[in-house]
């Protein structure tokens, strides 16, 4: 084990340029997959065929195909047609479809953006039936109860297994290292393992980083649990 070529300053400095790429994908896909999941899932609960119908498809397509292969689609599919490459200069928003940070965020943010709405929708079609009879009871209208009542409720029972999701996408930005010009910690120690030819210590090194960068996001997790779900907690005797 030669671990001394990873703790060299121009390899420090890699590792540190891809840990900061990958937790603004990270953040990029989140945000924006969060923004969009919470209207799809609406629609997803929605009582009309034609709402429910295509954010189905949408999920369904999304969460049935390997996130590589979408980020393909997009990076070489989308990116490379010569009708949004002729507007790659004047037109938004092709003109973000030239940078690969865009590419991989916007598949990241699509696939995020599928698992999330499914898991609010979830959360949703388990509120309990008293809450919203409550809200009813108060006069609350049918949005005033979704967007008061029920999304709030949703949103905090969702938690658990959102920050499954958001631990997923942390690993699965690994995937921005099949971009060009795209360097993420994986793409760091794949350089170093280029340059150096030692495997383990590159590998090795990739992943405790991703080990840490986990046991933060549990971390936070947690006390966000704590915080806003502590009424759901088990009663001391």
């Amino acid at each position: 084990m030669e671990f001394e070529v990873i703790f060299r300053p121009e390899n420090l400095l890699l590792f540190w340029e891809g840990i900061v790429n990958s937790l603004a994908l990270l953040g990029a896909s989140l945000l924006a997959g969060g923004l969009l999941a919470l209207p799809l899932a609406v629609a997803r609960v929605s009582e009309r065929v034609w709402l429910r119908g295509p954010v189905w498809l949408f999920t369904y397509v999304m969460r049935g195909t390997p996130l590589l292969i979408q980020v393909y689609l997009i990076y070489y599919g989308l990116g490379q047609m010569e009708w949004i490459q002729a507007r790659w200069d004047d037109a938004w928003p092709w003109m973000h479809f030239k940078e690969p940070f865009f590419c991989a965020a916007l598949a990241f943010a699509l696939n995020t953006c599928a698992y999330t709405a499914e898991l609010l929708a979830g959360a949703i079609r388990d509120t309990a039936h008293g809450e919203i009879e409550a809200a009813r009871a108060c006069g609350m209208s049918g949005w005033a109860t979704m967007r008061r009542i029920v999304l709030p409720s949703a949103m905090r029972r969702s938690l658990p297994g959102y920050s499954n999701e958001v631990i997923m996408m942390m690993h699965s930005t690994s995937l921005a290292s099949a971009v060009p010009a795209l360097l993420d910690i994986t793409g760091a120690a794949r350089s170093i393992y280029a340059d150096f030819y030692l495997p383990f210590e590159a590998f090795i090194t990739a992943g405790v980083i991703y080990a840490c960068m986990t046991l933060v996001l549990v971390g936070l997790f947690r006390l966000a649990e704590l915080r806003w779900m502590a009424h759901l907690a088990p009663r001391k005797a």
